[in-house]
């Protein structure tokens, strides 16, 4: 059995080597791998950023059942609207709109004159 003695031997020689490669692989494999533990802390933040949105729009949610509920029941809140948003008015009421002044444009610099930085 000369193949057993050359095995035994090779595993005397390097066997401890390999079996810290093998070991540092594993360990380099659970840290970056894509199953690993950055990948998991990833996974978690990504986690924490939907709990948060879900939040959020549940929030949103809730605050626009309102809105309805009010809009539903609410026929003062339904007429501050149509006054607001759409200019309507009572009969015999007259609507008075003040326009706003436009913001001051700058003038346009000469054609010959060099641009600014």
């Amino acid at each position: 059995m000369p193949d057993f003695e050359n095995i035994r031997n090779f595993l005397r020689v390097y066997g401890r080597t390999l079996l810290v490669l093998f070991m540092a692989l594993l360990v380099v494999h659970d840290i970056f791998g894509q199953h690993g533990f950055l990948a998991m802390r990833r996974t978690e933040k990504e986690i924490a950023k939907v709990k948060q949105d879900l939040q959020r729009l549940s929030e949103e949610n809730r605050e626009l059942a309102e809105q309805v509920k009010a809009l539903k029941s609410d026929p003062s809140l339904i007429e501050k609207i149509a006054r607001d948003e759409l200019g309507l008015a009572r009969p015999g009421e007259v609507i008075i709109r003040i326009p706003q002044p436009a913001p001051p444009r700058r003038p346009a610099p000469p054609p010959n004159a060099p641009a600014k930085p």
